[in-house]
């Protein structure tokens, strides 16, 4: 039972999983403004969009590091490296990989008919994030942990 307590008063665990949820309810709103449309499914498993879940998550980990271990120490440099890795990443070869996506699917459908079994064929275009979806999801993840923070039953 103790581990229980110990996972849910975890600053650094629950500034990072909050920072995520936090994002990706953001989404919902953002999702619904750009398409028009509610998905609860994009919501906990979509990948894209504003504001990165994946930046948040690991800049409230960056976060919390710093303000819980010292910003000179071991566990907030791992954490920043691994922040500065998935933002570059989300940016980089992500979005590059939802361009391709992209194109792919402009020329299966003009390569193959409507009838055929090809014309169902779709990659998924909406995977890495602009540099704006990722400045975002940074901003949403040190606001959560410095907010966190404050709560008491959270940093002992």
């Amino acid at each position: 039972m103790q581990y229980l307590i110990d996972f849910s008063t975890n600053y650094y665990l629950v500034s990072a999983i909050g920072a995520w949820l936090i994002a990706q309810i953001i989404k919902i709103f953002t999702g619904i403004f750009k398409v028009q449309e509610f998905s609860l499914y994009a919501m906990f498993f979509g990948t894209g969009g504003m504001p990165s879940s994946h930046t948040a998550a690991v800049c409230s980990l960056a976060t919390a590091c710093g303000i819980g271990q010292g910003f000179g120490s071991v566990a907030f440099a791992i954490a920043g490296v691994l922040a500065m890795v998935v933002m570059i990443d989300a940016m980089g070869v992500r979005r590059e990989t939802g361009r391709q996506s992209r194109a792919l699917n402009l020329i299966f459908k003009e390569l193959f008919s409507a009838t055929s079994e090809e014309a169902d064929m779709h990659f998924k275009e909406l995977i890495g994030h602009s540099p704006l979806q990722v400045l975002f999801g940074a901003i949403t993840g040190i606001a959560t942990a410095s907010l966190f923070q404050l709560i008491p039953v959270l940093v002992a």
